[in-house]
């Protein structure tokens, strides 16, 4: 039996009054999906319990079959182990974006998708004035980066009761009320201030302004955490993943219950990714492991910038790209199981993740359609399959 699970991440979201009371999944030309729905079922699941964070940490732990109330920590240490970076059990991991900030107000919280040789240059010039055996800083993929304080070196101020913003959540809005708060914010928010004296005529923005870019103004520290103690997915589930990804999360979280990662040129985690090179590389794949997943993080960022058409863009190229060709060969194999899932709803409306139930959709051997017949959310909600536990769903797709 071969398995594939296509992560579309955040699709889930609200009816559009630019798409005639229709929600993207509804508006977008989705056949692939669909059959997956009329061949197969369709649930609701909630990927992420009220108390915890709406992202996609807690949301793609509990999509990938793990329970966040018992392993989730933080999101930075997930994307640490990514790039193979160990933290010691006095460490801490903390996302270290850069953002443009205008009159304090979040403008860009992707510093306007800044290049990956930006960022180091600015990573680069923060180390050097602000890092010490204690504190490091570590680039990443474009304004997605690290800081790591080393707890040996001197006891981490921080706990479970330090609060910070994800700078996704304050687009378009102030900032003044969502600085780090708790233990250690004094140390974070202060990192932050640093950094907007260090990058003001950093050569790197001299450049960007010249070019018509926003600058990145600073850094916004959130997501600290330390390393979850996730187990081995064969050892809970009996079967072998690979991941297949452009974004550090969910290579972070393949590389802790040990899938292998795959990595596809052209892949960006942004709309124009290689969408056909992810389709491709989930078929060439299958001889090698018993579980595919595809992680689209396109529909993700289009929610992002409150872009409806993208978002609906997005989807179809997941739809004709990824979900088409691959349930095609999983069906000239024999047995095969498909998945079609996002993590979490991002609401075009909020351009932010948020609490609430997703669609799911499963075919293939042993699954007896329920005559339902497209993919979407309205869908979900009127199935007798309800999983307010979003990491059962994973036993009931390898049942």
């Amino acid at each position: 039996m071969k398995y594939a699970i296509i992560i579309p991440d955040g699709c889930a979201d609200e009816p559009q009054e630019s798409l005639g009371g229709k929600t993207p999944l509804q508006a977008a030309n989705i056949p692939h999906m669909d059959t997956v729905v009329q061949q197969g079922v369709i649930g609701a699941a909630n990927h992420v319990p009220p108390h915890l964070p709406a992202g996609s940490a807690v949301a793609n732990m509990s999509l990938l079959g793990f329970d966040p109330h018992q392993y989730f920590s933080g999101r930075a240490p997930l994307e640490a182990a990514a790039q193979g970076i160990e933290l010691g059990p006095r460490d801490w991991g903390i996302r270290c974006n850069l953002v443009t900030v205008e009159d304090q107000i979040m403008k860009d919280f992707t510093a306007d998708h800044i290049t990956d040789q930006e960022a180091a240059e600015l990573l680069a010039a923060i180390e050097q004035e602000l890092g010490s055996d204690i504190l490091e800083f570590i680039p990443g993929v474009s304004y997605r980066n690290l800081l790591i304080y080393r707890g040996e070196n001197a006891e981490a101020p921080f706990s479970n009761d330090t609060r910070t913003t994800p700078p996704h959540d304050l687009t378009d809005h102030s900032v003044i009320n969502d600085f780090p708060r708790g233990p250690g914010s004094d140390l974070l928010s202060s990192l932050m201030s640093s950094s907007v004296k260090l990058f003001e005529n950093h050569p790197v923005n001299q450049k960007r302004i010249a070019a018509g870019n926003l600058p990145a103004t600073n850094i916004w520290l959130w997501g600290l955490g330390i390393t979850p103690q996730l187990p081995d997915f064969k050892d809970i589930y009996g079967k072998q993943g690979k991941m297949i990804t452009a974004v550090d999360l969910l290579r972070g979280i393949a590389a802790l219950i040990n899938w292998e990662r795959i990595e596809v040129e052209g892949a960006t985690g942004y709309t124009d990714t290689n969408y056909a090179g992810k389709g491709q590389a989930a078929i060439d794949a299958l001889d090698s492991t018993d579980i595919i997943c595809v992680h689209v993080e396109a529909t993700d960022e289009a929610s992002h910038e409150g872009d409806a058409e993208g978002k609906i863009k997005a989807l179809e190229e997941i739809d004709t790209h990824i979900v088409g060709p691959l349930v095609a060969e999983l069906k000239s194999r024999g047995n095969y199981r498909i998945l079609v899932s996002p993590d979490h709803p991002t609401p075009i409306r909020t351009k932010t993740h948020s609490h609430g139930i997703v669609p799911f959709a499963i075919a293939g051997s042993g699954i007896s359609a329920d005559n339902q017949t497209s993919y979407d959310e309205v869908q979900a909600e009127s199935s007798a399959l309800q999983y307010p536990n979003g990491h059962e769903v994973m036993k009931y797709f390898l049942s």
